[in-house]
């Protein structure tokens, strides 16, 4: 019989800060094909090729329109054997057990649940994985787009970020910010101006504001002047985003710094990846640490920052710059599957050096919704067997542990966040016909 503080953590309702989620026609009409692709097509792929599965049959392994599973199966199966441990590994066995009723993977299971699959590839059926079945209040969605549009199958449910990657470091399409904002870019001026416009007309649809430049270059970053900017500008204008560093680093650091003054002006806190890279093969762990982002912080006291990921394996210094600065808050989004263990270290230190109010608990950082539900689960017991652990050795009441986790699972992104003000603003809008701001049908 589960105590009162696991049988909490499994019922309560939960924020998710952080999804990569497909929109419902992309989920309905190009989703998963097939159930080993439905289970696999996330970061375990990662995984099984550190452990030695060649690229071709992971390739394989994920098409589901290849009819042969057998075959497809074979080409990974010694290197399941080897990462279904991993927390990326115990995610697809919680999906397969819980959505699809397997308990051991392999070609005639994920054949004989295929009906269930594409059950979940219904209409309406992404918000029921992720409301119904996963109990997530809203998703928070990183698309990868500038524009911030409410969306129609669940305007008050799946909010987003507004992404600043192009402009920090991978560069933007000047055509579309001309099409999108009225501002056709020419100098710095033409710039601040087209980044206004962003933000006052997307501003009070977003949720925040978001950037993972890490995986591109370091996440040090320094005060530019405008003359600086200006410099680097115009050899971008000129040449296009693939110029030296030292210029995509002056403009990019020019450009984030503009963000977050634009964020705090609409009230919106700054999402940063820290840590851990997906994939495999290409980590530069010497620009991942969330430390170099301290002098954007002091920088910037009244801009409210996430630190996302736990900055995984720098976790500690996450917790100290939570500890240290009113305006950082730690996030536990992905940390879940890339490191379980770690991740319940990091929950007991924290509870120990930071402020309660100062962490997030959950976000899946997924595509699928059955993904992130499978992510929910693991979160949920990793998280109530870490506090379990803190009641056992007397260092919580049982009380004290379930006020604990509802603050990490709802209330500190809820007061973070401007949730409520967000969904009223896209509920109203999603009710206007025509509305320029609503997307289409």
């Amino acid at each position: 019989m589960p105590t009162d503080i696991v049988q909490f953590i499994r019922d309560a309702t939960v924020v998710d800060t952080h999804e990569h989620m497909l929109k419902e026609s992309a989920w309905v009409d190009a989703g998963s094909r097939d159930v080993l692709e439905d289970l696999f097509r996330n970061y375990v792929v990662a995984d099984l090729a550190s452990a030695g599965a060649p690229l071709e049959a992971i390739d394989r392994l994920l098409d589901g329109a290849d009819t042969d599973v057998a075959g497809r199966w074979a080409g990974v199966a010694e290197a399941w054997q080897h990462t279904r441990l991993t927390g990326y590994g115990e995610a697809v066995t919680l999906a397969a057990r819980n959505l699809y009723g397997i308990d051991e993977i392999g070609p005639d299971a994920a054949l004989a649940a295929q009906a269930k699959l594409e059950g979940f590839r219904g209409k309406g059926q992404r918000y029921h994985l992720l409301h119904n079945l996963a109990g997530l209040d809203h998703i928070q969605t990183d698309d990868k787009e500038i524009t911030c549009l409410p969306d129609s199958s669940g305007p008050e449910f799946f909010l987003y970020d507004i992404s600043w990657i192009g402009f920090v470091w991978r560069g933007v399409d000047w055509a579309e910010i001309a099409a999108d904002t009225g501002v056709t870019v020419t100098n710095l001026t033409t710039l601040r101006e087209a980044m206004e416009a962003i933000f006052a007309k997307h501003g009070p649809h977003a949720i925040a504001v978001k950037t993972q430049h890490a995986y591109d270059r370091t996440l040090r970053w320094e005060p530019r002047s405008d003359a600086d900017a200006e410099r680097a500008l115009d050899v971008i204008l000129r040449e296009g985003f693939d110029v030296d560093e030292v210029t995509r680093l002056c403009f990019g650091d020019w450009c984030l710094a503009r963000a977050v003054e634009l964020a705090g002006r609409y009230n919106l806190p700054v999402k940063i990846h820290t840590g851990y890279y997906a994939g495999h093969g290409k980590m530069f762990v010497d620009r991942i640490r969330a430390g170099h982002l301290c002098p954007l912080l002091v920088t910037y006291p009244e801009t409210r920052f996430v630190l996302m990921h736990i900055a995984y394996p720098y976790t500690e210094e996450v917790i100290a710059m939570a500890k240290h600065f009113p305006n950082a808050w730690a996030d536990l989004c992905w940390a879940w599957s890339i490191n379980p263990e770690a991740s319940g270290r990091f929950v007991r230190s924290f509870i120990h050096a930071a402020p309660a109010n100062k962490l997030f608990a959950f976000g899946g950082d997924t595509t699928f919704p059955t993904t992130a539900y499978a992510y929910a689960l693991q979160m949920r017991e990793h998280l109530a067997r870490s506090l379990q652990a803190e009641v056992d050795v007397g260092t919580l009441t049982e009380a004290e542990a379930i006020t604990f986790a509802q603050c990490v699972l709802h209330d500190n992104q809820m007061n973070c966040f401007d949730v409520e003000a967000t969904k009223r603003t896209n509920r109203d809008a999603a009710l206007v016909p025509n509305s320029s701001r609503t997307p289409p049908r």
